[in-house]
């Protein structure tokens, strides 16, 4: 075997003891050198461990107890006080055939049960996986569709502003920005394009109201090439006079300490 085992069910025949000749060979061979796969074959060696436990007990009948302490005695030797009984050799005969034909019958299928059993059990892992993916899928688009319908929300409200953001002197001429506030809705919507923050710094956006300290709109830290646009949730009833954006400490500061890069006042 070259490569891995193609089918991840061989892990679990070769650990019911299903496989034979060269399939068993080859899964021998490439778990010696690979322990990816000798970590699938423990496993699947525990699946089969867990689903030995899981059967009920089955306790022997009288005869097969009677049968088996027949054979053990004499091969140890042991007297067994007391005339034999007399019993003639066609019933145990045909007993033992008997037994050999039901268990030629009953242990395929016990393997075939069994190798269902773990065929089902990972069907319902990878279902459970594509369950969970499909659950993350669901959530991100509820968050895009409440997003998309606060935007709609924030531009057909007519108090909404925008207000273009632009560079300060030393500032690339291409890097500009702009803010959609509303202030009754409490909601800010920033969409710019800003070359990338220096080493260890981010950007910081701020609203600065009309009384009292700015306010902390956002912190970012774009790519280059990429324009960025989110959305802010913001105290409402906030009057805000201007917005800026400054180079601050990564992840940010409670009040502006860094140089301005753009500006804006809402006329």
């Amino acid at each position: 075997m070259n490569g891995h085992p193609t089918r991840e069910e061989d892990f679990d025949l070769y650990a019911l003891g299903a496989l034979e000749g060269d399939e068993k060979q080859a899964i021998e061979t490439h778990i010696a050198v690979c322990p990816e796969c000798a970590a699938k074959l423990a496993a699947a060696r525990g699946r089969v461990a867990v689903m030995s436990f899981a059967a009920p007990r089955v306790d022997p009948s009288p005869r097969v107890k009677a049968e088996l302490l027949a054979r053990v005695r004499p091969e140890a030797g042991a007297f067994v006080p007391g005339p034999a009984p007399r019993q003639t050799k066609s019933p145990v005969i045909a007993g033992r055939v008997f037994g050999r034909w039901w268990a030629a019958v009953l242990a395929p299928i016990g393997v075939a049960l069994a190798v269902a059993t773990i065929f089902l059990w990972n069907q319902n892992e990878r279902l459970d996986r594509e369950l969970a993916n499909l659950r993350q899928t669901v959530a991100a688009q509820q968050k895009n569709l409440e997003e998309t319908r606060h935007a709609a929300d924030l531009l057909a409200a007519r108090d909404t502003v925008v207000v273009p953001l632009m560079p300060m002197p030393g500032v690339p001429k291409d890097s500009m920005a702009r803010v959609t506030y509303n202030q009754q809705m409490g909601m800010l919507m920033y969409d710019g394009n800003l070359g990338p923050a220096p080493a260890h710094m981010s950007y910081q956006l701020w609203l600065v109201p009309m009384q009292g300290d700015p306010i902390n709109a956002g912190v970012f830290n774009p790519q280059a090439g990429k324009t960025e646009h989110w959305m802010m949730h913001l105290p409402a009833g906030v009057t805000a006079k201007a917005f800026a954006i400054t180079i601050e400490p990564a992840g940010g500061m409670p009040h502006p300490t860094g140089p301005k890069v753009l500006v804006g006042a809402i006329s």
